[in-house]
């Protein structure tokens, strides 16, 4: 192979433990230059670990030899930061097994920061491609750094010790704990990039301006303003001073060390800003300059190319085209936006892809009283995006809450994974746009979602979807400040028949249960009779939350009933969420607020809203999250019974230069191999092939025509069911033949009665493949009755995606009539799942009809296309997504 000549998807810009970045990529001759110095930097240790020998000076026969590979029996990768190799890690082949020996070393300076786990990931992933199954190492007994690599890798891992050196082996496909462990780091490696963004020493302002309507006046402004924790540094070549703070005249003249630039001059002097901030070592960048891939094809250019060198030099950057970032942190106080104004502190995380929405995001939560701890507006999200603030959040202790806004996904597959994770500790709320208009500068940079793709995403995610930023406020406001509820049951209080029946209505139209009839004091009532109904309420052992509606009488004012109000929830201990209509107020009325530690409402706090029915969906939304939270998580199970390698060959054997349909023998054949059945058929060409066919089958049997435009249209008499003798056969084969004006018809056994069902994967480009239940039929086609799950599925999942469809009642045993077997169905989703996950060459399978009776479920028909393997996102060794792509 030429030594030029690699794969493409294995070069990588990977984030390191410390928050810093490197690009990966596999070695080539034009390298050698830069591995001699390279080799030159490595201390006589590290050297001597590395070869066993001192080794002082490379010869050009081995500087040839390490440069020069075939990318196939011998692969070396580089880690490069900047123009400078600081690492290299390699395999050879040994012989003509499945067995390679691997060896990596990384210059002192940047020893401890994950290279060597990052190398040994890809290295495997690479040498997987090339069928290798195994790898060995021979390490200095008293490297006991590399041993740890190896050892802490997840692998089974066997050592052998001979004359100071340990021999190690072990299989390199995936295990489960190998998994877990790469996926720790990365939360660990991501969390930490975004905490070097939020947490800087020292921040500069290029493109400060002393004119009040430029961009980077507003931002030096606003920093001040905020009254940031350490130094800030405006750089304006044309003045000494901005806003009385000595200017300097490029970034490279600071005398410190810069840790966040923000960057706010033309589109066109950004690349000459970066390459200052990439000589000065700055770590992180927010660029609020616009310009960029929201102006099209020349602009996303530039901006992949931003996004690619600042990876390469270490450096993580928000934007371009960003509002900015915040931090309420009383000892950072960080107000890198164009907003004016600091948040009040609280314990809420929101990301917002949307610039230009930013600034009125965080005037409404100034207005609702909703306290935030950190606010990333990633504007065009070239590299710093929503899936990194939630490996953030996920161990962010200053955060309980997490806000999304998006328009669109970069990488849905991980967003999934991530969500799915973060939701177990803290609620996500998310507005999703988009769903028929997406615009041409984020249609560049994500992944095409299907709407029924964002729906199983988020139900499995436990994501709570909202369909505007009002909800959002009104759902966030009471799971930042309300614990959340046991269960479903809710009381209703309040000085109004009217508005309280108003309630009740709508937490019975949202799935809730009343825990008594509405209660009323009347309008007349004063303050402690109101109090003491609502303490009544909290003690009820029958409610797990409260609503509480209230309009002030015209005699006495309504400071008396909040008064009355606080009281009584704060001796109650706060154990149940209270929503309330008080005075009409919309957000955290002054009377309600608990004082939080930032000055904003805290937790206790009593949220309002200015209509019974915005409290009641606000409760019902975290009634729902609250029994997704507390249901099983369930484990990821391969069902017994199933034959990958029998399958991976019959997928083998097809010639995919496309899509293709499979043929009925090879279908049954793949299915077979993950434990699916196909109840017995015939193809017949002929009525005597028919009646032949059904003898051996045995009677009944049904006739179905194998024109699919028939085969599933009972209308068009494309069955025939209960064939019990010779003459039915005939005359059935007769019809069939005749309406298709073809001669080959189904003869099939006849599988027990049952209500019809459709199982069916399909591939989505961003998750990867969806599996979908449904019950069969016209109204449920026309209604589009169906539920998604995204791969994997665990065991609860495939249980929840059963009973999803609004028809599932029907196999439950609706009205008294026997219910189905639905263990048998799960079981049967679950082998799709594993077929999904085993095979990326099934584009599209359908199981129908498949029908599920208490006898199990039968599957009577099955249709499989496969083609070539669609790129999978978050698979494979830690990345970060290639500027403006998936990751």
């Amino acid at each position: 192979m030429n030594p030029f000549d690699y794969p493409r998807h294995w070069e990588a810009d990977v984030v390191l433990s410390d928050g810093g970045t490197v690009h990966l990529r596999p070695i080539t001759p034009d390298d050698a230059e830069k591995l001699l110095a390279f080799h030159g930097r490595l201390s006589e240790r590290t050297r001597y670990y590395r070869y066993f020998g001192p080794y002082p000076r490379m010869p050009k026969r081995d500087l040839e030899r390490f440069s020069t590979v075939d990318h196939t029996d011998r692969v070396a990768f580089t880690a490069l930061l900047g123009d400078d190799i600081v690492a290299v890690g390699r395999y050879d082949r040994l012989g003509d097994g499945g067995s390679a020996e691997v060896a990596f070393v990384v210059e002192d300076a940047h020893q401890g920061r994950g290279l060597g786990s990052i190398l040994l990931e890809h290295l495997a992933a690479a040498a997987r491609e090339r069928g290798l199954s195994r790898f060995t190492a021979e390490v200095l007994a008293e490297n006991g750094q590399m041993v740890r690599i190896f050892r802490d890798a997840g692998y089974g891992v066997s050592r052998a010790f001979e004359e100071g050196v340990v021999h190690l082996e072990f299989d390199i496909d995936p295990t489960e704990e190998s998994v877990e462990v790469a996926r720790a780091r990365e939360q660990a490696a991501e969390a930490r990039s975004v905490h070097n963004l939020l947490h800087p020493k020292s921040v500069a302002v290029i493109g400060a301006s002393t004119d009040r309507t430029k961009i980077g006046h507003a931002v030096l402004t606003n920093l001040l303003a905020a009254d940031f924790a350490g130094p800030v540094y405006p750089v304006n070549a044309e003045h000494r001073s901005v806003r009385g703070v000595r200017a300097y005249p490029s970034v490279l003249e600071i005398p410190d060390d810069v840790d966040l630039a923000v960057v706010a001059v033309p589109a066109a002097g950004v690349d000459e800003v970066m390459d200052a901030c990439l000589a000065k070592g700055v770590k992180t960048l927010v660029v609020v300059t616009s310009g960029f891939g929201e102006t099209g094809p020349g602009g996303l250019s530039a901006e992949r190319r931003l996004a690619a060198e600042a990876r390469a030099h270490g450096m993580r950057v928000v934007g371009p085209n960003a509002l900015g970032v915040l931090n309420t942190d009383a000892g950072v106080r960080l107000n890198a936006t164009l907003a004016p104004n600091l948040p009040a502190r609280g314990r809420t995380g929101f990301f917002c892809q949307s610039g230009a929405l930013g600034t009125a995001i965080l005037a409404t939560a100034a207005e609702r009283g909703l306290g935030l701890s950190t606010f990333v507006s990633a504007g065009n999200r070239s590299d710093v995006s929503g899936n990194d603030l939630l490996q953030y959040w996920e161990t962010d202790p200053a955060t309980d809450v997490v806000l999304l806004y998006l328009e669109s996904f970069g990488n849905p597959r991980k967003f999934a994974r991530l969500a799915r994770r973060l939701g177990r500790t803290k609620p996500i709320v998310a507005v999703k746009s988009g769903r028929h208009a997406v615009t041409p500068a984020l249609a560049a940079t994500s992944v095409p979602v299907d709407e029924s793709s964002v729906q199983a995403l988020f139900e499995q995610a436990g994501v709570i979807r909202v369909e505007s930023l009002a909800q959002l406020f009104d759902t966030a406001l009471l799971l930042a400040h309300q614990p959340l509820p046991a269960g479903p049951r809710v009381a209703v209080v309040g000085n109004s028949t009217a508005i309280g029946l108003l309630a009740a209505d709508t937490a019975l139209a949202q799935g809730l249960e009343l825990a008594g009839e509405p209660v009323d004091v009347g309008a007349q009532a004063g303050p402690e009779a109101f109090a003491a109904a609502v303490k009544e309420a909290l003690e009820n052992p029958d409610a797990d939350a409260l609503v509480v509606v209230f309009v002030p009488p015209l005699a006495v004012p309504g400071t008396s009933f909040a008064r009355a109000l606080r009281e009584v929830v704060e001796q109650g201990g706060r154990t149940k969420p209270i929503a309330s209509t008080f005075l009409a107020v919309e957000g955290v009325p002054a009377e309600l607020a608990v004082p939080g530690p930032g000055g904003a409402p805290g937790r206790g706090s009593v949220p309002s809203y200015p209509s019974p029915e915005r409290a009641v969906l606000a409760l019902a939304r975290a009634t729902r999250y609250a029994r997704w939270r507390s249901a099983p998580q369930g484990t990821f199970v391969r069902p017994e019974g199933i034959d990958p390698v029998a399958a991976h060959a019959i997928v083998a054997s097809q010639e995919l230069d496309g899509e293709r349909t499979l043929d009925d023998e090879t279908t049954v054949r793949l299915l077979a191999c993950y434990g699916v059945e196909v109840v017995p058929f015939r193809v017949v060409t002929s009525a005597d092939d028919a009646v032949r066919a059904a003898g051996e089958l045995g009677y009944p049997v049904a006739m179905k025509s194998t024109d699919d435009r028939l085969r599933h249209r009972t209308d068009l008499v494309g069955v025939r069911l209960d064939l019990s003798g010779e003459e039915a056969v005939r005359t059935a084969y007769a019809m069939l033949a005749g309406m298709a004006d073809r001669p080959d018809v189904y003869v099939q056994r006849m599988a027990p009665k049952g209500i019809s069902c459709v199982l069916g994967l399909q591939d989505d480009p961003s998750f990867g493949t969806l599996v979908s239940f449904g019950l069969s039929g016209l109204v449920s086609d026309l209604l589009g009755d169906r539920a998604y799950r995204a791969v994997p599925l665990t065991d609860a999942d495939a249980a929840a995606l059963v009973r999803a469809p609004k028809a599932a009642p029907l196999l439950a045993g609706y009205r008294g009539d026997e219910p189905a077997d639905l263990p048998a169905l799960q079981d049967l989703v679950l082998r799709l799942a594993a077929l999904a996950e085993d095979l990326p060459e099934v584009r599209e399978l359908t199981l129908e009809p498949v029908l599920a009776s208490a006898a199990g479920a039968y599957v009577s028909s099955a249709r499989v296309t496969l083609g070539p393997p669609p790129s999978r996102h978050d698979t494979g060794p830690r990345r970060l997504r290639s500027p403006g792509g998936a990751r």
